[in-house]
């Protein structure tokens, strides 16, 4: 991009050489020195990179702030004294005392004590969280009004705060895909402009006025400096950093700077139901026993929950403990995901899963088809128990939506976003709970593998799929989508695979997330208008389309001078996007929906 610059001036200053050691050499009255343009445009362009540079500093003040949130030492119990070391020393396992309004130096779990944290600068959440004994602590938040002692979990670059940096600094150096095509474009930009300078300096020279050599090299110098692409190059990496940095204040980590330009385009969002649109944190409400004694039959399916990852099974496990039932012991577990899960216990087989798990199983569900389809028609999911090959028992767990879940899923939709809904619960359960939520397509019945197919069908229907989801079997979703949402209260495999993580876990952040895109990749085509508009008015300019008319030839300083402030204006308008303010709910729609592109269905 610099090319067209050293040319230009390279151009002036070696004329001004030849014009005062040989002056015979040029035509009567042409023999002039430019040493003083040559000077004056390289002062200009430095100046203008200095107040570039100190423009594109202030991009990255979401780094720096996080930068900020990292303590500089911490206070460690070492031979039952507190001893404050520098955060470098501190290891795994080391006990920390932490007083209030201090920072938290590193991630850890609390042993001791009670207090409120201010989460705000990592999750966005404004409100303090409760923190007691076994509650997680994230390092550079506030502890707020208690004494803590915990253990160190996780220390320098492994740090929750660490991982977040990493995170933004590598979104903020990716390319979108706008950038490879604005790239392309700089590409034969350069070869057309020295073609057009040419070109400039032959028809001067050739129908110009007296002195013809002088006039001549003045447009082309002008327009070679005018026409430096360097706007064009900062257009979309100053808009990409602001907008990265922005979303990481509101919660809303970019892993990829493309997924911030790309999540603007999106046309559909599908939602896991667990643990995305609803708590993940399903609660025990109904036992209806088929046959045998209901706190042994309990006893027995709680106990092969114990082996099983799942949120459903903690929800039993926690049911029989909360009646202080004595889990017995089990061997022989095996699982099938998306069907059903079974091992021995006291002498017995036990199965317990959904009704395609027990239709397979050649076990007679009848007599209790009505309270099943009762139960899913108040959005509680049903489970079936088998013991021994015998219908035993109907279990009904409840999962509520999420805070904020509706208000997000109706700001998308007014967006003029297809919103659908996708698990492997029952159609019945999941249909209730998509009308609690409003949400009209459910794709219900998926079996964790066939989600990445799923989306795919989608994608071959023509859709723009941006999939949030949270848990291990929503990682092929998330990387099959377009854009992969994952939600940062889940597991680390779907946090990997997701291109945006959503460090509250609300799905409100999507309605964040959806709006800061759009104003992105509106500020981005914005500066590429203002760059591909300033050369296209004033390359004519300085190649001296007005001098007929006029008289007026624009001095290659004075073109200089343009150059810089068309890059300093580029900069400074990226900045703008450091402005946005989280406009979670019915506001955001509008915001969405601004570029006013056309959106696909799903239906």
């Amino acid at each position: 991009m610099n090319s067209l610059v050293m040319i230009g001036t390279s151009a002036a200053y070696f004329y001004s050489v030849a014009a005062l050691l040989v002056p015979g050499f040029f035509p009567a009255g042409t023999a002039e020195s430019y040493f003083e343009v040559a000077a004056v445009i390289v002062t200009l362009i430095l100046l203008g990179r200095y107040f570039e540079h100190v423009a594109k500093g202030r991009t990255s003040e979401a780094i720096k702030k996080l930068l900020q949130l990292q303590a500089k030492t911490a206070r460690v119990i070492r031979d039952g004294e507190a001893v404050e070391v520098p955060i470098e020393a501190v290891v795994p396992g080391d006990r920390i005392q932490v007083r209030p309004g201090e920072r938290v130096p590193v991630d850890g779990v609390v042993e001791e004590g009670q207090s409120y944290v201010d989460e705000s600068m990592i999750s966005g959440e404004p409100v303090p969280v409760a923190k007691q004994k076994d509650a997680e602590l994230v390092g550079g938040t506030i502890n707020k009004n208690g004494s803590l002692t915990f253990r160190a979990t996780r220390v320098g670059a492994d740090t929750v705060l660490a991982q977040i940096i990493r995170m933004v600094e590598s979104a903020q150096a990716d390319k979108p895909p706008i950038q490879a095509l604005a790239d392309k474009i700089a590409g034969i930009f350069v070869p057309i402009v020295i073609v057009l300078a040419i070109l400039t300096f032959i028809t001067w020279f050739s129908f110009g006025p007296e002195p013809a050599l002088s006039f001549a090299f003045v447009t082309t110098v002008s327009v070679l400096l005018i026409a430096c692409p360097c706007a064009m190059g900062l257009a979309t990496p100053t808009a990409i950093m602001v907008g990265t940095g922005k979303g990481a204040e509101m919660g809303v980590l970019f892993r990829k700077g493309a997924a911030l330009e790309t999540l603007s385009r999106m046309d559909t969002i599908v939602l896991d139901k667990t643990g995305t649109l609803t708590r993940g944190q399903p609660e025990l409400t109904d036992f209806i026993l088929v046959e045998g004694r209901e706190d042994e039959v309990l006893a027995w399916v709680a106990a092969v929950e114990t082996e099983s990852e799942h949120p459903i099974g903690e929800a039993i496990v926690k049911g029989a403990r909360d009646r202080g039932l004595t889990l017995p012991a089990t061997s022989e577990f095996q699982a099938e995901p998306g069907y059903g899960i079974q091992a021995q216990v006291a002498g017995r087989r036990v199965n317990v899963g959904a009704d395609r798990y027990m239709r397979r199983l050649g076990i007679d569900l009848a007599s209790v088809a009505d309270s099943a389809v009762s139960l899913a028609e108040k959005a509680k999911s049903p489970l079936y128990v088998a013991v021994d090959g015998r219908l035993a028992a109907l279990i009904a767990v409840a999962d509520p939506l999420k805070d904020g879940s509706m208000e997000a899923i109706a700001a998308l939709k007014a967006s003029g976003l297809s919103v659908a809904m996708l698990t492997g619960d029952n159609r019945a359960t999941a249909e209730a709970i998509a009308l609690q939520a409003g949400i009209e397509r459910v794709l219900a019945e998926v079996l964790p593998d066939q989600k990445a197919a799923e989306v795919k069908r989608l994608q071959e229907e023509g859709a723009r799929v941006a999939f949030v989801g949270d848990g291990i079997n929503d990682a092929p979703a998330l990387a099959q989508a377009d854009v992969g949402i994952a939600i940062g209260t889940g597991t680390d495999i779907a946090i990997e695979a997701g291109d945006v993580v959503l460090m509250r876990g609300d799905l409100r952040g999507i309605v964040d997330a959806a709006a800061l895109s759009q104003r992105t990749r509106k500020t981005i085509l914005g500066n590429f208008v203002w760059a591909y508009g300033y050369n296209l008015a004033l390359i004519p300019v300085a190649a001296g389309v007005l001098f007929p008319f006029t008289g007026y030839l624009l001095n290659p300083m004075l073109a200089a001078g343009a150059m810089s402030l068309s890059s300093v204006f580029v900069v400074t308008n990226s900045l703008r996007l450091g402005r946005f303010k989280s406009n979670s709910g019915d506001s955001a729609a509008s915001n969405i929906s601004e570029s006013g592109a056309a959106q696909a269905s799903v239906s």
